[in-house]
């Protein structure tokens, strides 16, 4: 789906302001669990990626879309999110926060959404799947700002709910997953309360 360009951007800043709000309430638990195998200093810093991957790929123009779309973006990365580097690369940059993590993320929030405000969306970068416009990349970032901020705020027994942007931005790139792999009957009959989603059902 083609998404407006502001939109995603703004829906973005949002979710990554939101990202920065729910770090500040860890206080002294960096340690505790987080999520898997992750402790919650492990699940910030790989929440922190949604924003710096951003940042490093645009130093690495591609030549050619290879990856047209958020979906085809996830469907093409499957393999790599189930395997063990990725929890690795979340405990690095978890690591990499520092001594003082909050701070450290509001540092990089301040930092890469502002930067996106002379950007067109039409840079061709670089990803772990191919060559993208950032414009189609973008959302694939609020959508991974959304999902792992609720899960912190699961971690820290908090109550959370989405700003309304970066909310419909990420369930539009649900939706868009939902659509192309055959289950968005399956979602429909759950999201409208006729039926319970079987066990484990996700559309990553």
């Amino acid at each position: 789906m083609e998404r407006d360009w502001a939109g995603a951007r703004f829906a973005f800043a949002e979710a990554a302001g939101w990202f920065a709000a729910t770090a500040t309430q860890v206080g002294d638990r960096w340690d505790a669990p987080g999520l898997g195998e992750w402790d919650v200093r492990a699940l910030v810093g790989h929440t922190s990626r949604a924003l710096l991957t951003v940042e490093a790929y645009l130093e690495q123009p591609a030549l050619d879309v290879e990856v047209p779309t958020a979906t085809d973006y996830y469907r093409a990365t499957r393999a790599i999110a189930a395997g063990p580097d990725v929890a690795e690369r979340g405990r690095a940059a978890g690591a990499a926060l520092g001594d003082d993590p909050a701070a450290a993320v509001a540092e990089i929030v301040d930092r890469v959404p502002p930067s996106l405000a002379s950007r067109t969306g039409d840079e061709l970068l670089t990803t772990v799947a191919g060559g993208m416009r950032l414009r189609d990349y973008l959302p694939t970032r609020t959508f991974e700002l959304v999902v792992h901020t609720l899960d912190l705020a699961a971690a820290l027994g908090e109550d959370a709910e989405p700003p309304a942007l970066g909310a419909a931005e990420a369930v539009s790139v649900l939706a868009d997953l939902a659509v192309a792999d055959g289950h968005v009957g399956t979602l429909l009959r759950a999201a409208t309360g006729r039926t319970a989603l079987p066990h484990g059902f996700s559309v990553l």
